[in-house]
């Protein structure tokens, strides 16, 4: 009789129990009495009464999906006035939305990071990122975490070689902010390009949240390309390539994560517009969601807890042990908090966290409700 072709995954799976490293799907109700401070919805929009409402308006009068790629029917009016209002808040010449971050990720390393070339990658940087390094065919050199002279290096041994240096702007499991100045300063004397991921960055950093490269003056530069996402502090879903003109008119024709999927869904692309011009109407949101976080962080770590300073709007708090941060989040969810938890090998550090994503909406009693239980739950060690 013929094996199963697919006996293999039974070995897998009992090799990632063995592990501790099973992953389960906890579907959510649509209202919840957890307290949220495990999502990525920086600014708290994704439930606001206006943006929900333009989410309904725009799939009532555009339908309910794109019907197609951007090059075929899956481009909207709504599409291309979100791209325009992007590019425009941001300081860049141009943009290009994409149906996810992990897209738009991708497009801007395989289309721009071709076969010959050198990418320069942190070794932190979030997983779309490794993706699209190994996509793009370009040889990949893996540096030194927020490192510019490990990056100078580098492009120093590759002399005259098409280059690219690509970094998250705020990384996503400690909070941490790439030292952007020193990426650009090396990047130009190099010649090389530098792209930035800025999905944590974009929305809290900046001057009323227009992000990590307008925070370092790096908005619209030269040579300079960012990425995000819609999904965080636009409380919506679909990501956004932004960069001069001519940029964004390579990738509408050599990106295949945009010129072979289907567009962002209209409910989507009108939510994030929504949440653009409430963004700009209430620019305090991003002055208060850092706020959140630096008192949690104040809070935890004057507690004794080894927390990480946050740059942004995470803050992360190491635990003993894998196990330990496992039962950490799950004492949380049970005591009404809702946590993210990060263990090896998804940290390349080793080292075991509970994460913290601030909200621009949260009160001060629910900052100090999310205080106490972290404490009363805490591993011993």
């Amino acid at each position: 009789m013929p094996q199963d072709p697919f006996d293999w995954t039974d070995d897998a799976a009992r090799h990632r129990a063995d592990a501790g490293l099973v992953r389960t799907l906890r579907p959510r109700p649509a209202t919840s009495a957890l307290l949220d401070l495990a999502s990525n919805d920086y600014l708290g929009l994704t439930r606001r009464p206006e943006i929900t409402q333009a989410a309904a308006e725009a799939a009532r009068r555009w339908g309910a999906g794109a019907t197609g790629s951007r090059l075929v029917t899956g481009s909207t009016e709504l599409h291309a006035e979100l791209e325009r209002e992007l590019a425009e808040f941001c300081g860049f010449e141009a943009a290009l939305v994409f149906s996810s971050g992990y897209a738009a990720n991708l497009a801007a390393l395989t289309a721009l990071g071709a076969h010959g070339s050198l990418i320069v990658s942190d070794a932190g940087n979030h997983a779309s990122i490794v993706d699209g390094c190994r996509l793009s065919r370009a040889e990949t050199a893996v540096v030194a975490h927020v490192d510019p002279e490990a990056v100078r290096k580098t492009l120093d041994a590759h002399p005259g070689r098409r280059a690219l240096v690509v970094s998250d702007s705020v990384f996503s499991v400690d909070g941490d902010a790439a030292p952007l100045r020193e990426f650009a300063e090396v990047c130009r004397s190099h010649g090389a390009a530098l792209v930035v991921d800025d999905a944590h960055g974009f929305g809290v950093l900046g001057d009323g949240g227009r992000g990590a490269l307008d925070a370092a003056g790096l908005a619209g530069a030269t040579g300079v390309v960012a990425t995000l996402t819609l999904s965080k502090s636009l409380g919506s879903q679909g990501g956004a390539v932004l960069g001069p003109a001519r940029v964004i008119d390579h990738l509408v024709n050599a990106a295949r994560t945009f010129i072979f999927d289907t567009g962002l869904a209209p409910a989507a692309v009108g939510a994030a517009l929504a949440s653009l011009r409430l963004l700009r109407r209430e620019p305090g949101l991003a002055d208060r969601a850092r706020g959140v976080a630096t008192t949690l962080y104040e809070r935890l770590a004057g507690a004794g807890l080894t927390a990480v300073r946050p740059d942004a709007a995470v803050v992360s708090v190491q635990a003993p042990s894998p196990e330990s941060a496992v039962r950490w989040a799950a004492d949380c969810r049970e005591a009404g908090l809702a946590v993210g938890c990060f263990r090896p090998p998804s940290v390349p550090d080793g080292i075991s966290r509970i994460r913290l994503t601030a909200r621009a909406d949260l009160t001060d009693r629910q900052i100090g409700t999310a205080v106490s239980t972290i404490l009363a739950t805490a591993p011993a060690g």
